[in-house]
C-alpha cells in the first residue's frame, strides 16, 4: 500500500499547525519546514480548508491554522478523505474497472477487509497524539523553538 503525496502533505500541515496551535503560520513557513513544494501544498491547504481540518485568512497577516482541536482531528477520517478519490485497485473503481475476474475474484473482498482494519487502526489515532509531548517535532517544526513545550535540559 502506498499512500498518495497530497496525504502525505496533508499530514505534515496538521502536525505543523498542531505544534503551533497558538498561532497563524504561513504555507511557506510550513513548506520549508517540511520540504514540501510550495503549489502543491497550496492546492492540499485549499483541501483541508473544504474539509474543515483548517481555517485560512488572506491578506496582511493571514495564513492557516487548525478549524478543530487536535483531539478532534481523527488521522483515519483525514487518510479516507484524502484517498477516497484515489481507488486502491482497478477493481474497486467501477467507472473504469476492466478487470475479467472481477465477477469471480475472492481477493476484492479480502483486500477490501484489510483496508477496512488499515482505517480503523487509524480511526484510533488523533492529530494530538502525533503532536503532544512530541519533542522531536517540536524542534523541527515550532515557530519559536525556545517557547516550546520541550527543550534539551528537560530531555536530560
Amino acid at each position: 500500500m502506498r499512500l498518495t503525496m497530497r496525504t502525505n502533505l496533508a499530514a505534515r500541515v496538521l502536525m505543523y499547525c498542531g505544534v503551533n496551535a497558538d498561532a497563524t503560520v504561513r504555507s511557506a513557513q510550513i513548506a520549508q519546514a517540511t520540504n514540501a513544494s510550495g503549489n502543491h501544498l497550496s492546492q492540499v491547504i485549499h483541501k483541508l480548508q473544504q474539509f474543515g481540518y483548517v481555517e485560512t485568512r488572506r491578506g496582511r497577516g493571514g495564513g492557516l491554522m487548525l478549524a478543530r482541536a487536535p483531539e478532534t482531528i481523527s488521522i483515519g477520517a483525514l487518510f479516507r478523505d484524502f484517498e477516497a478519490e484515489v481507488p486502491f485497485t482497478e477493481c474497486f473503481d467501477p467507472a473504469n474497472n476492466n478487470c475479467p475476474l472481477v465477477d469471480s475474484c475472492r481477493l476484492h473482498a479480502y483486500i477490501r477487509r484489510a483496508l477496512e482494519a488499515f482505517y480503523a487502526e487509524l480511526d484510533q489515532v488523533m492529530l494530538s497524539d502525533l503532536v503532544d509531548g512530541n519533542c522531536g517535532l517540536e524542534e523541527l517544526l515550532s515557530l519559536n523553538p525556545a517557547a516550546a513545550n520541550c527543550n534539551k535540559a528537560a530531555r536530560g
